[in-house]
């Protein structure tokens, strides 16, 4: 009995998939708006799912076989919401790539995806014809390119709208090539088939494709809800990269709770405080730099919120001081941690309530830790990745955090010997170094292509580099291991002074040592621009090479 139970469970199971919140919020939040993007464009739920079936139905008459990949390029305009539906609804696979990249690199990533067509706005089309050009050198065929024009036409280049290139269609005419009626969306007859490629920020060397399944955009989508903090019907402001992870998988989240999307092609103080003020915005997320653009709007861009906005962050938090000003002006900030690998951020850490008595310094080192595991993520845990035993939670002993999950990547595209060793001893190893508390929350130390051993001292790169960013003369802050013939390694600092400042070395050496340990103090600081790559993480590699060259 049971076994037959068992069975006829699973010939009755539905592959999971997140394109059916689409057609869920058609009929539960039918009129309630879905996407606004500037002062003209308003969709409904149900004008959403209808334009989503005609893009879907368009792209099965454009000659496409189910399972293809379709490319895009664009900013969080409305188009690219509507592909993260339309493309898998039309049993596709999507991949929306960086806006940074340069021509040399959208041709690379389109060589490893082999694209049929891509979607690219109107103010990337040189880039992508500069990328064709490249590609056309190669065995791959340039994809039938799909030009988006500015919804608001009069706001658009005129030029890029009116004369688009060759051979090229335009979105709107796309669109009206599809039906609406009598079109069903293709559902996966597998839920652990790919539905989306998204590409790593390529911190440590070349991107790599990451292939996402149904299932797991599922699971994330509903891990996002609880991560978030979102409740029924939020008013969602995308300053989140839709390119990054699917937008930590928020674009399927907003149509499985009937949210609104605030649509932004740029992002700056006056447009986060001016989409609050009008729109009611209640969520944003993404990177450490928004805390900064908020904090420093001038008392002319700043708006009073009229509720509480839920702000999530991945990445290193920035200076107390900060944190302190963006929530006196009344956002109540998150603190999260992931990667592509894992579709986003995949740790939470809730605030207990024994932690409001904590003093100031307290409570500080509590906020800096990553804590612990979020829904659908089976485990995470801090080991030495060489005998795969967890590390004490003593604080202090370093090993790498590894993750267990339902949902977390098929694997790098075109890549197995990578994914096999990544997935190793049956965990996924992310190469981020961290301890873990008594409490049992996780903190990182270093990436662990960053660590500096130091004679016997591991040194944090991140610890050094908060510390000379608690300085407020600095800007930014790199440190690295220079070669040293005695201790292997020792700390170097490479650092942007704010503008306007003035300080040397010494000083800087002096303020490190006032608040680190002697061996963590940088043994020397060069003062320039730090490189970074085109989602703007530092390029530290490039770093210990220069400092290899001169030793």
């Amino acid at each position: 009995m049971q076994m037959e139970c068992m069975l006829q469970c699973s010939a009755n199971c539905v592959p999971l998939t997140p394109i059916n919140f689409l057609e869920r919020a058609a009929h539960v939040y039918g009129d309630k708006t879905s996407i606004v993007y500037g002062t003209t464009v308003r969709f409904s739920w149900r004008e959403t799912y209808e334009r989503c079936l005609k893009l879907a139905s368009a792209l099965l008459n454009l000659q496409i076989s189910q399972g293809d990949i379709v490319a895009a390029l664009a900013p969080n305009v409305p188009a690219l919401y509507e592909l993260h539906f339309a493309v898998p609804m039309a049993g596709l696979v999507l991949s929306a790539l960086n806006t940074r990249l340069d021509a040399a690199m959208v041709a690379s990533i389109l060589q490893q995806l082999e694209a049929k067509i891509m979607f690219v706005d109107y103010q990337f089309v040189e880039l992508v014809l500069k990328a064709f050009n490249i590609l056309s050198q190669t065995s791959v065929k340039p994809p039938l390119l799909v030009v988006i024009p500015e919804f608001d036409v009069e706001a658009a280049d005129s030029l890029m709208v009116n004369n688009p290139p060759p051979g090229s269609l335009d979105y709107n005419d796309v669109l009206k090539m599809g039906k609406s009626d009598h079109f069903e969306m293709i559902q996966p007859e597998n839920e652990c088939a790919p539905i989306s490629v998204n590409f790593t920020s390529g911190s440590t060397g070349h991107p790599k494709g990451v292939v996402y399944s149904h299932r797991a955009a599922y699971l994330n989508s509903l891990a996002q809800i609880s991560r978030c903090g979102m409740g029924e019907m939020p008013v969602f402001l995308w300053t989140v990269d839709m390119f990054r992870c699917n937008g930590w998988c928020c674009t399927w989240a907003l149509a499985a709770l009937g949210g609104t999307n605030i649509c932004l092609r740029t992002v700056s103080a006056k447009i986060i405080f001016d989409s609050i003020f009008l729109c009611n915005v209640t969520h944003f997320c993404g990177a450490p730099a928004l805390l900064n653009i908020i904090s420093n709007a001038s008392t002319s861009e700043k708006k009073p919120l009229q509720n509480k906005v839920y702000v999530v962050i991945a990445g290193a938090l920035p200076t107390v001081q900060i944190l302190e000003k963006v929530a006196e002006l009344g956002f109540n900030i998150g603190h999260a941690y992931g990667m592509t690998e894992v579709l986003g951020i995949a740790t939470v850490r809730p605030w207990k309530p024994e932690w409001d008595s904590s003093t100031i310094d307290e409570s500080e080192k509590i906020r800096r830790r990553e804590g612990l595991h979020s829904l659908f993520i089976k485990g995470v845990d801090v080991k030495d990745p060489n005998t795969m035993k967890s590390v004490p939670f003593d604080g202090k002993r370093i090993g790498e955090i590894m993750f267990k999950a339902n949902g977390i990547m098929l694997g790098y595209l075109k890549n197995s010997e990578a994914t096999q060793e990544v997935f190793r001893d049956g965990w996924y190893h992310t190469g981020d170094l961290a301890v873990r508390h008594p409490d049992g929350y996780i903190q990182i130390k270093d990436r662990k292509t960053d660590i500096i051993i130091s004679g016997a001292e591991t040194i944090s790169s991140l610890e050094v580099e908060a510390v000379l960013l608690s300085n407020p003369k600095v800007s930014e802050a790199a440190v690295v291991g220079k070669p040293d013939d005695q201790l292997k390694q020792v700390p170097c600092a490479f650092v942007k002074l704010k503008e306007g400042c003035d300080s040397n070395p010494e000083e800087l050496i002096k303020f490190c040592e006032d608040h680190l340990p002697g061996y963590m103090v940088p043994r020397s600081v060069i003062f320039e621009d730090i490189p970074v790559n085109s989602t703007g993480k530092v390029q530290k590699f490039t770093l210990r090479e220069k400092l290899s060259q001169s030793h």
